[in-house]
């Protein structure tokens, strides 16, 4: 059995076989699961770890896996009216569901409520089959290219250019503390 604990630095190196898993599966830090090729692997990330479309896997003895999205089914709202979407994201999003942007469609996973109150909007739901990779949140869909960042499961956003990163206490982007310069009496 193969074994990773950590993502591949080099996107040159061709992956060796391909692991695919719907994202339920993909939330999960550690686990034993079968690749492509009917191999198994086991992985043991940092808790809260998950693995997006894409992200690239090391084994122990230097193999590369990648990680693809498995088709599932899921809801999709789909419209031009761009207002109409801002409006379908906002309240899935206040209900804090997992959601797909794409252009002019939101996915999400099945879920009657929901699809009842975008439907009372004027939202068009239908089923879809499809990879669901949704949007990992306001800390981690900024764009990381360090290993540090890849150990806490950030990736960059679909599209986005490297960039520095942009989560509480990590990098530069908080401001230096000021020191507060008194002056003496004497000046």
């Amino acid at each position: 059995m193969l074994f990773a604990e950590s993502f591949a630095d080099d996107d040159r190196t061709p992956p060796s076989d391909r692991l695919v898993l719907p994202y339920d599966a993909r939330r999960k830090s550690r686990q034993r699961v079968t690749l492509a090729s009917g191999e198994e692997l086991g992985y043991v990330l940092p808790s809260g770890t998950v693995l997006r479309d894409g992200d690239r896997l090391l084994t122990g003895n230097g193999l590369v896996i990648e990680v693809e999205a498995a088709p599932e089914v899921l809801l999709e709202v789909r419209s031009g009216d761009t207002l109409l979407l801002g409006r379908a994201a906002y309240h899935l999003g206040n209900r804090h569901v997992p959601v797909q942007l794409g252009k002019r469609f939101l996915r999400f996973q099945p879920d009657h409520v929901l699809a009842e109150m975008l439907e009372g909007l004027g939202c068009p739901v239908s089923d879809v089959e499809a990879p669901f990779d949704p949007e990992g949140g306001a800390y981690d869909a900024h764009a990381h290219g360090d290993e540090h960042a890849r150990a806490h499961g950030y990736r960059h956003a679909q599209g986005a250019e490297a960039g520095e990163p942009h989560h509480p206490g990590h990098g530069p982007h908080r401001s230096p503390a000021r020191i507060h310069e008194f002056k003496s009496v004497d000046e």
